[in-house]
């Protein structure tokens, strides 16, 4: 599996599972399961999915040694204070299994991020999380969190597929040495970009799925990509992506097609932010 460095120093897989939506224990221990199986070994989860204990005990079944892991989640919007924060992730330490965290989010960037923050550098600091991170986080929102964060965020996860590429945002976090996490790679199903003529020309000259390509088009950005599945075959298919690359001319064909198209909740939406904060 192919690592990316953080501006820490530390490392992240550049590929893993996520398990946004999958409500059912036996499927989330059997995608588990698989992905294990097929070499995964990078596992995105948050608070507000709910199933951070059946992902802790999936992984406290395997037989992969917990170093060998690296385990993500966030903290969500309901929780806005420092206290509320060190109390989200220790819950979240407790579901999962684990004595630390790889990796920790803040969900979205509603009110008091700036104090969550603080918590999570502390949290840092104490060595309970190797790295420390924002997802759905835009330029305004990293601009303010950086007049008072005393540790860089490593990552920013967000909305990224080839209908929506984040192209400025991308940049920017270049500028800062944040690394950008997609989220939603493959367009969660919401567009009909696994339909879309240009990449089923390039998926063909290359005998892979559309999937595939999209998500080697990711890492060849030097994206970090976490594809959600909880179908073994599709599993299987979406780590099958270290054994090709696309020229230079697909990687523009791509770029081509760009729609700057959301699929879903907007970082800018203050009511969405709001009427977030009251959800568990």
């Amino acid at each position: 599996m192919e690592q990316l460095k953080l501006n820490n120093g530390q490392t992240i897989p550049q590929l893993g599972l996520g398990v946004f939506k999958v409500q059912d224990a036996d499927d989330l221990k059997r995608s588990v399961a698989a992905a294990l199986k097929e070499g995964y070994r990078h596992f995105d989860t948050a608070a507000i999915y709910h199933n951070e204990a059946w992902l802790g005990e999936a992984l406290a079944e395997s037989d992969v040694k917990r170093e060998d892991l690296y385990i993500t989640s966030k903290v969500w919007n309901s929780n806005r204070t420092y206290d509320e924060t060190i109390a989200a992730f220790h819950e979240s330490l407790k579901k999962l299994q684990t004595d630390y965290l790889d990796l920790y989010l803040i969900h979205w960037p509603s009110d008091g991020y700036n104090e969550k923050w603080r918590a999570m550098e502390d949290l840092y600091n104490d060595g309970l999380i190797k790295s420390i991170g924002v997802s759905n986080f835009e330029k305004p929102h990293l601009e303010k969190l950086l007049t008072t964060a005393k540790v860089k965020p490593a990552v920013d996860q967000i909305e990224t597929h080839p209908y929506f590429q984040q192209k400025e945002l991308n940049k920017y976090l270049r500028s800062l040495d944040i690394a950008h996490e997609a989220w939603g790679p493959l367009g969660q199903g919401k567009s009909n970009v696994l339909d879309d003529p240009t990449l089923v020309k390039i998926a063909e000259a290359h005998n892979k799925s559309v999937a595939q390509i999209i998500l080697r088009w990711h890492l060849q950005r030097e994206i970090i990509v976490i594809p959600k599945s909880v179908h073994a075959e599709r599993i299987a298919q979406n780590i099958n992506v270290f054994d090709f690359t696309l020229t230079d001319e697909e990687m523009s064909l791509i770029a081509a097609i760009d729609k700057n198209q959301r699929g879903s909740g907007d970082p800018n939406d203050e009511e969405f932010l709001k009427n977030s904060m009251s959800r568990d």
